[in-house]
């Protein structure tokens, strides 16, 4: 019970990654271009980063890089696939605890995961720490003594939907001097998703999904306003729990309530058998999912990290609710 609190807890800290207005990918335009000065895809293109470097991240903060980074510092799992998928992997000096892909990152020292080991940091000696939106109000006493060590710190957007996660993988691009490589990944994420929802959009009858993001006795599900639900609207699929906002913690009895005819669960790294768990509950034998055996688990970091392999999250989610239109051909 206490790994799993431990685990419920980082896991709505988490959560802030992905949390927007899922309804419009474009409806978060405003608030995600007035900061990122300097970072949007039109200015980015072709471009190579002169230094030193003055940005302005997410928090208005000014960032001054004096030389490109060679030394970097990422404080959340998702800055560091950004930094690695951009090539920039061995300039990454210090991960945070919570940090599993790539592999690499397991060679690499730990600075903490619910609190960062300022300490730690500054023995490493980075020339760059990238921090994110999300979590950094956390942190703020260590990201404050990181600065006053003369150290720049740069809090990454907390993305809203995809285009804001195509503009963050821009502005790392940017600071580590990758901007082609940023707009390359980008230009795939964009086509990828692209067909996923032409592909979805041949789907005559929707279906029910349930998402499970935390196991019994503490469920944990996705409903509106969220990037979870942005994602099942983009393969086609009804939220089952479109009638809660945000991330929400539900009983048994509602869940049966709901009738969904698929459910996800996404803790399956850390539990064993969750699909198994989920089929064998008591009382759900007439709920469709289980009745037609529809469960499946989704690994949670496809789909709560907001980096390159987002899009792959969304098509194991369609493979798993649509196989008959997304599986193996």
């Amino acid at each position: 019970m206490k790994r799993l609190s431990n685990y419920i807890f980082m896991l709505l800290m988490t959560i802030g990654l992905l949390v927007g207005c899922a309804s419009n990918e474009g409806s978060s335009q405003p608030e995600e271009n007035q900061n990122e000065k300097g970072t949007n895809s039109e200015e980015a293109q072709g471009q190579a980063s002169t230094y030193p470097l003055t940005v302005e991240d997410s928090t208005g903060n000014e960032v001054v890089l004096e030389e490109d980074p060679e030394r970097i510092v990422s404080l959340i799992p998702s800055n560091t696939e950004i930094v690695f998928a951009l090539g920039a992997g061995e300039e990454v000096v210090g991960v945070s605890d919570n940090d599993n892909y790539p592999e690499q990152v397991n060679e690499i020292d730990k600075v903490g995961g619910m609190q960062i080991n300022t300490e730690k940091v500054l023995s490493l000696k980075p020339d760059l720490v990238l921090a994110h939106g999300s979590s950094a109000h956390n942190f703020q006493a260590a990201i404050d003594q990181i600065r006053n060590a003369g150290i720049p710190v740069y809090v990454v957007k907390n993305a809203s939907d995809f285009k804001g996660v195509y503009e963050t993988i821009q502005s790392v691009g940017k600071l580590v001097d990758e901007q082609e490589k940023a707009e390359s990944i980008v230009t795939g994420m964009k086509e990828k998703l692209k067909g996923i929802k032409e592909k979805a959009s041949d789907i005559k009858d929707p279906k029910s999904v349930f998402v499970e993001v935390s196991p019994a006795p503490e469920i944990y599900t996705t409903g509106t306003g969220t990037f979870m639900n942005q994602m099942l609207q983009a393969i086609n699929a009804e939220n089952a729990a479109a009638g809660q906002e945000g991330w929400v913690k539900m009983n048994e009895e509602a869940i049966i309530n709901l009738q969904p005819d698929v459910i996800i669960t996404t803790y399956g790294y850390y539990t064993e058998k969750p699909v198994e768990k989920v089929l064998s509950r008591e009382g759900w034998e007439e709920v469709p999912a289980i009745e037609k055996k529809q469960v499946y688990d989704v690994h949670s970091d496809l789909v709560t990290r907001a980096g390159p392999r987002l899009i792959e999250g969304v098509e194991r989610l369609a493979e798993a609710v649509y196989p008959e239109t997304f599986g193996d051909e």
